[in-house]
């Protein structure tokens, strides 16, 4: 009798913890084994361990794109006011807010100068694969795959998802590059699953995930998701849900996160419109890696992006994510990212709202902050843009936190950590180029979020 009692004591607590530690899989059988497994081997294969390498490739691409940035302003100056340059609007563009841009298409940092701008986008959607930079750039995607087209914004069926819906779409086992017929408004009944090789692109559409569950990325490679409005995303309660067309299993309640990545590899985030989630905007956990966040606008929300949720998960060392040419806007709180163990290149990102903090951290992550614009919010105890949380500063005196050509106004400070100088680093002339110091930041973020694009129109 006491026997059973303590198993089902054992049994009940460990049911308890599992989402913690499994993000809402109930039933961990033997397909999730075998998916946790295959997942770690990628995240290992994924994992550069030389990041530098990486951000300095980011910063010589953007260096060409501000170069082909600065010949299309001064045409357009020349054609529609007759002159080259601007110090009144120069002045604020340094200070003022981000203005919905009604002039010629402008591609103004690397990733989109590979894409857009061009009438044929829309016959060409799949060399937006090409385009990725920072430690997702191996990220593919559905390329290889048929085009999958989603005509139907209904998600009734958790167990045989009707052909045609988005989640009939991402189970799937082959590579799948994803669009919409038309504008849709999807409200999630329980969160999405996505399987490997997959690009949900919502260009040509618009394209909103709200008011019910949010995606989930877990123990998959190689996720594009591309011009999407993810907002007011709520817990649900869970379920039996098919996580693929040959699997089903049962899943504890959802935490409400708007992009929730766990134990995956290769995944891009770009030009993502996002706020009012219940939890995170974005969370990035337990051995995920590889990662790009680029050309994303978020807005109103407390908890903005969760990179490593653990103090205690070591194998987030392996985590390296870049985040670039974001613009970080109205009525956020914090977490613009919070880090833990991994390498994170910050850069070029506009900070024009926080107010608690901007960058976190635990567990000496190694932060790169470079050429980014900073401004504080007026309350005079919210000033500073870095929080070590939970750290003494004899614990993170040697925590890697560097700042590279930041911007700082209204009071902003960043309290930099480690050796005085960075490592004496080897490479050739091209990975050597720095990033552009913040006064191109907010000609590089002119276009985050979710973009306008219509078939046969320059995007």
């Amino acid at each position: 009798m006491e026997a059973n009692k303590l198993r089902l004591v054992f049994f009940f607590s460990f049911v308890t913890l599992i989402p913690t530690l499994l993000a809402g899989i109930g039933n961990f059988d033997d397909y999730w084994k075998k998916r946790e497994q295959q997942a770690w081997k990628k995240t290992l294969a994924a994992y550069n361990p030389n990041p530098e390498n990486v951000t300095s490739d980011t910063n010589h691409s953007i260096h060409k794109a501000l170069i082909s940035h600065k010949n299309q302003t001064r045409a357009y100056h020349k054609a529609y006011h007759g002159k080259t340059n601007s110090t009144a609007s120069h002045r604020r563009n340094m200070m003022g807010k981000h203005k919905k841009y009604s002039g010629p298409c402008l591609a103004t940092n690397p990733i989109d100068r590979c894409w857009r701008c061009k009438p044929d986008w829309a016959k060409n959607r799949k060399k937006l694969a090409n385009c990725v930079l920072g430690f997702g750039h191996q990220t593919q995607g559905g390329k290889r795959g048929r085009f999958y087209i989603v005509t139907d914004n209904s998600d009734d069926d958790m167990l045989n998802p009707k052909p045609g819906t988005l989640r009939h779409a991402v189970i799937q086992k082959e590579p799948l590059w994803i669009v919409f017929a038309h504008d849709m408004h999807i409200k999630l009944n329980q969160e999405l699953l996505i399987t490997s090789k997959k690009t949900i692109d919502g260009r040509g559409a618009n394209v909103h995930i709200a008011n019910g569950a949010g995606i989930t990325i877990q123990f998959v490679e190689d996720v594009i998701l591309h011009n999407l409005h993810i907002h007011n995303i709520i817990p649900r309660s869970g379920g039996l849900i098919r996580d693929s067309v040959d699997h089903y299993g049962f899943r504890t309640q959802s935490d409400g996160d708007g992009i929730s990545i766990f134990g995956s590899s290769n995944v891009w985030l770009d030009h993502i419109s996002m706020h009012e989630c219940t939890d995170g905007l974005i969370d990035a956990i337990q051995g995920s890696t590889a990662i790009t966040i680029s050309n994303c606008h978020f807005t109103h929300h407390n908890d903005v992006i969760l990179l490593g949720a653990s103090d205690s998960y070591s194998k987030d060392k392996l985590m390296q994510v870049t985040v670039a040419f974001n613009h970080f806007g109205k009525e956020l709180i914090q977490r613009m990212p919070r880090c833990r163990w991994g390498f994170f290149h910050v850069v070029n990102n506009d900070y024009t709202h926080w107010k608690m903090y901007a960058i976190g951290g635990s567990q000496h992550p190694t932060i790169i902050s470079q050429g980014n614009r900073y401004i504080a919010p007026d309350d005079p105890k919210a000033k500073e843009i870095t929080n070590r949380n939970y750290g003494t500063e004899e614990e993170y005196r040697t925590w890697v936190w560097r700042s590279e050509g930041d911007m700082f106004l209204n009071g902003a400070h960043f309290k930099t950590s480690g050796p005085a100088a960075p490592p004496k680093l080897t490479y050739n002339k091209l990975e050597m180029i720095k990033a552009k110091p913040a006064t191109f930041v907010r000609r590089l973020t002119r276009f985050s979020g979710a973009l306008d694009c219509k078939k046969g129109v320059k995007c």
